[in-house]
């Protein structure tokens, strides 16, 4: 089989959404459809008995107990192997009956707090009536899902999903641990041939494919774009700079937020709130903890319809009262427009300074596990922070890096009295003389991601315009100190970059010529870190002090280095250190010993409990 694939696809693997997109690679130049990025319309049950092709599918699972809705999968067109329900059907049955609905499964992929190959989903449920599972399965089951749609449509064995090369795309901000699981979730699924892209770089590539050549006439040298992406569990900020190379236009991403749980899922459960203080004030009714997660649901619904029709001023919400039956009485109120208004402006958006910064919450000794949401819903202020941070970047004024344009991207930004305040709040921070920030008109906003990084696959085969970006942050490992033990006091250890910001996918790097010691034969944890603001540490430096905001550690890794020949376990070795970063976006460590011998460290082998 031709390693050129007859497609290359685009998958959205998205927290509220599934959407996927293609291209034919197969039409000749120049033919009509050559090039073309098409939407692929995903067979889903959309209620009992009913099937339906739409191009998005719901990132719900429903987990149906015995007996239950028994006849439901079989009437797909396809065998889906799974003995969970997937999309529009299971989104509304988890409304319904929320112990048994998974929604939200990839910001738990994303939560180092947890294991996240641990059975845990649905979260609040019973595991003595629900067999959960768990964020990784999750993912695997969506993607399972999507490949059975789609090889239900195949024709050929080398037209499946298999053997296409695929772009599957991941928040910008996901740490290592996160990106490698949703490329283990592909595999699981039988996708090997798969590329990871960032969302908002997806988004953006969705802008240029739309506008063609059209987009030098939008941008010039020295323009700064900000996108926004706020989808249902993340909100996502990148930096995008247009620079000159040789008298042509090029496109750098140069800076990437802080992972940010905050999203659609945050306003849902903000209008969830207002929606039960409604029923306790007009009609008495307190909602047990059973009803609330359905309120949840409900609301997501609700707000989905207000934002997608500027002629409704209302949309029912209801919640199922629960008894013997599967549905008991019915408790009904409403959402509002002012209603979406208020909290969602004021916040979400709420008009701030550039100085301004996210407030933070005061540290609670106990608490609840559950997703670290954001502690400061304000999205304005988390932007502020962010261009403050990126006082280095080429264009920025008096340490803030104002960008020229911005490209909204994520389902919220459907209302445009959302995207009209975050305008406003962006000029507001100008500096004096410069022109008014413009937004630049995206695509779909449901289907963009899905879009962009179908066209991201013909840019890897050298067909449009490449975004240069590489890794989000500098990378660091951390190196105990060779210092005397002193009682009482933990060793200090240092961070050794070995990943520069923006390392390109498929190259490498050596860490310096020092050597280390490595310990083999025993367990050991290997610390890792990260940075978005330390952009010009090199391979190799050597930090032995840092701000507390300028690094922040990730999950380690725990493992034991083989013993080799003549080694002893519990004995050390000294090696020199090499970063790869692999054409699938993530990076490994090198350990490469006096015999040119290499023990390669991935970051998410073992997660610590």
């Amino acid at each position: 089989m031709s390693d050129v694939s007859p497609y290359v696809v685009g998958i959205d693997l998205g927290t509220t959404h599934c959407a996927v997109a293609y291209v034919d690679t197969e039409i000749e130049a120049g033919e009509e459809g050559d090039g073309e990025v098409q939407v692929f319309a995903i067979p889903q049950l959309v209620r009992a008995g009913t099937t339906d092709d739409q191009t998005l599918l719901p990132s719900f699972l429903y987990l149906p107990g015995e007996h239950e809705l028994a006849d439901a999968q079989s009437e797909l067109p396809f065998d889906s192997e799974q003995s969970s329900l997937i999309g529009v059907f299971a989104r509304d049955q988890g409304t319904k009956v929320p112990d048994r609905g998974v929604h939200s499964s990839k910001s738990w992929l994303c939560h180092p707090g947890i294991d996240r190959r641990g059975a845990i989903l649905p979260w609040d449920s019973d595991p003595a009536e629900v067999e959960k599972i768990s964020p990784l399965e999750a993912q695997t089951r969506l993607l399972k899902y999507i490949r059975a749609a789609w090889d239900s449509t195949a024709e050929q064995d080398e037209h499946k999903l298999a053997n296409q090369e695929v772009l599957l795309t991941v928040p910008a901000s996901f740490d290592p641990t996160a990106r490698e699981l949703t490329v283990e979730a592909a595999r699981a699924a039988g996708l090997t041939r798969v590329t990871l892209l960032e969302e908002p770089q997806a988004a953006f590539y969705a802008w240029l494919g739309a506008g063609g050549e059209n987009w030098r006439e939008q941008l010039t040298i020295g323009d700064l774009v900000l996108i926004l992406d706020v989808g249902g569990g993340t909100t996502d900020l990148s930096l995008i700079s247009v620079l000159e190379d040789e008298g042509n236009l090029t496109l750098e991403r140069v800076a990437v937020g802080e992972h940010l749980l905050l999203g659609g899922d945050n306003m849902d459960l903000a209008l969830a709130h207002v929606a039960a203080q409604r029923l306790k004030e007009e009609k008495g009714k307190d909602l047990n903890p059973w009803q609330a997660r359905s309120l949840w649901q409900a609301c997501r619904a609700a707000k989905e319809k207000l934002l997608t029709s500027d002629k409704k001023d209302t949309a029912a919400v209801t919640v199922l009262g629960r008894g013997s039956k599967l549905i008991g009485s019915s408790i009904k109120t409403e959402l509002r427009r002012e209603d979406l208004n208020t909290v969602l402006l004021e916040g979400f958006f709420p008009t701030c300074k550039r100085e301004d910064g996210p407030a933070k919450r005061r540290a609670v000794g106990l608490a609840e596990i559950g997703l670290p949401f954001a502690s400061d819903a304000g999205i304005t202020r988390h932007v502020a922070a962010f261009l403050q941070a990126q006082d280095e970047v080429d264009g920025s004024v008096d340490g803030f890096a104002y960008p020229s344009a911005v490209l909204f991207n994520g389902g919220v930004f459907k209302g445009g009295v959302l995207r009209s305040r975050a305008l406003e709040v962006l000029a507001g921070w100008a500096p004096k003389g410069h022109e008014p920030i413009r937004a630049l008109d995206g695509e779909d906003l449901d289907l963009a991601v899905a879009r962009g990084a179908a066209y991201y696959g013909l840019v890897r085969r050298g067909k449009g315009v490449r975004i240069r970006g590489g890794t989000a942050r500098s990378y660091y490992v951390g190196i105990e100190s060779s210092l005397p033990a002193v009682p009482g006091m933990p060793t200090p250890f240092k961070a050794l970059c070995v990943a520069p910001f923006g390392l390109e996918e498929g190259t490498s790097a050596q860490v310096g010529e020092r050597e280390f010691s490595l310990l083999v034969g025993e367990p050991a944890e290997f610390r890792f870190l990260g940075s978005t603001v330390r952009k010009e540490d090199t391979p190799g430096q050597l930090l032995d002090r840092w701000a507390d905001e300028e690094i922040e550690e990730l999950a380690p890794l725990e493992i034991t280095i083989p013993v080799g020949e003549g080694q002893e376990a519990g004995s050390v070795m000294p090696v020199t250190l090499r970063s790869v970063v692999t054409e699938i976006g993530t990076l490994e460590v090198h350990c490469v010993g006096r015999d040119g011998v290499a023990h390669k460290l991935e970051w998410n082998v073992r997660e610590q409990e």
